[in-house]
């Protein structure tokens, strides 16, 4: 028998019970559907998660005020991180740039409107750190923190919340009743998982702690961060700064740091290794439907076998052998999970791409994988299903088959 051969056979003996063959094509498709969704699932999160670290660079170091635990209890809250720490950590050799940060929430008052937001008070060595690039006018300057300046650098979506004009720079806004003079608008970035990085009023430093909270500690910050030169050795800066900041703080041997330092490459790869067993629960989780559906071809191919035992035992009687029988049925078991393997990817991948940038805003990878899934799917399915009822087809004896009713 030739493949043409062959190919006819099966297709006619598929086609000619089209609602039961569809219903096992159907459960092919709506397997292989779910594990390309599920991979590009997986993969659009990492690569969300990719980009958000990114744009701040694995070259970053955040040090954290409070120790992580004391005793079994948090004291993540303590203020044991100053200004004046921040200036000695900047003078490290390694470090590009560097900025202490105080965070607060503020009600922003522009004309008529007014709108709820964050309040990062920060060095102009932030605008490096955080890889900011601005759209309008320019970031502060550090006789702005000494002066205590009213400066205020604005988001992007800040600014489109209070309908403040295209270019905002010179505009007044109030915050506490402090009128603040915009000098800067920052370039859209997106969010970044826990907060908007488009939807911020970056200030100096001292005007936040003095002007705008009265601090009664004006010195102390919850935030370090700082860039790294590029060829800067992470751990090595770290040493740095946990022997720096324990001498500061006169912390004795036996005593636990008083501060936390997160690495964003470190904080990176644990997120990549997160994320990579996430998509590997995924396609785990949809690979049960592939499954069922191959319980269905095998199902399928069964009742077949039983329908058509006197037609076996016809075709052995005029000569076929074993072999042709068992290719015979195992052909129409890889059609089936072909045909429902090729028609999964295309809803699969549409449907991801799809939903993914028209409903969701999120630009979807195209991989590779989903490919490869379907075309070993169309094989191992359709072989592994294919194998028991092809089997038992060829063994009929060809004389029970001819007297089969």
């Amino acid at each position: 028998m030739t493949f043409n051969d062959i190919f006819k056979e099966s297709w006619l003996s598929i086609s000619g019970n089209k609602i039961r063959s569809f219903l096992t094509v159907l459960g092919i498709i709506i397997g292989v559907m779910a594990v390309v969704i599920m991979v590009a699932v997986g993969e659009t999160v990492s690569k969300q998660v990719s980009d958000q670290f990114s744009s701040l660079g694995t070259n970053t170091i955040t040090i954290r005020a409070g120790a992580a635990q004391s005793a079994g209890v948090r004291t993540g809250n303590r203020q044991t991180l100053t200004i004046d720490d921040a200036e000695f950590i900047g003078r490290l050799p390694d470090v590009a740039a560097y900025s202490p940060i105080q965070n607060a929430s503020a009600q922003v008052i522009y004309g008529n409107q007014n709108w709820a937001t964050s309040m990062v008070g920060a060095y102009p060595g932030y605008e490096q750190v955080q890889n900011l690039e601005m759209e309008y006018g320019t970031f502060f300057n550090q006789a702005a923190v000494r002066n205590g300046s009213t400066y205020a650098i604005i988001g992007p979506q800040t600014a489109e919340e209070l309908q403040m004009p295209e270019n905002p720079v010179g505009e007044i806004i109030r915050v506490q009743n402090m009128p603040f003079t915009i000098i800067g608008m920052t370039r859209e970035r997106g969010d970044s998982g826990m907060f908007s990085q488009d939807d911020m009023i970056i200030i100096p430093i001292t005007t936040l702690k003095k002007r705008l909270q009265g601090s009664r500690f004006p010195n102390s910050v919850s935030t370090v961060t700082l860039k790294l030169n590029e060829n800067a050795d992470n751990a090595l800066v770290i040493e740095q700064i946990t022997a720096l900041l324990r001498d500061r703080h006169k912390l004795a041997d036996d005593e636990a740091d008083d501060f936390q330092i997160m690495d964003m490459k470190q904080m990176m790869e644990a997120m990549d290794t997160v994320t990579g067993y996430m998509t590997m629960l995924l396609i785990a989780i949809a690979a049960v439907s592939l499954l069922v559906g191959s319980i269905g071809i095998m199902n399928m191919m069964l009742v077949s076998v039983a329908e058509r035992t006197r037609e076996i035992g016809i075709r052995k009687a005029i000569g076929a052998r074993e072999r042709h029988i068992v290719i015979q049925f195992l052909s129409e078991a890889l059609l089936i999970s072909f045909i429902g393997s090729m028609v999964g990817l295309i809803f699969g991948v549409g449907l991801s791409q799809g939903v993914g940038r028209f409903v969701m805003g999120y630009d979807v990878p195209f991989s590779i994988w989903p490919v490869v899934v379907s075309v070993s799917v169309a094989v191992v399915v359709g072989l592994a299903s294919g194998v028991m009822p092809a089997m038992k087809a060829a063994k009929l004896n060809p004389i029970d088959s001819l007297r089969y009713e």
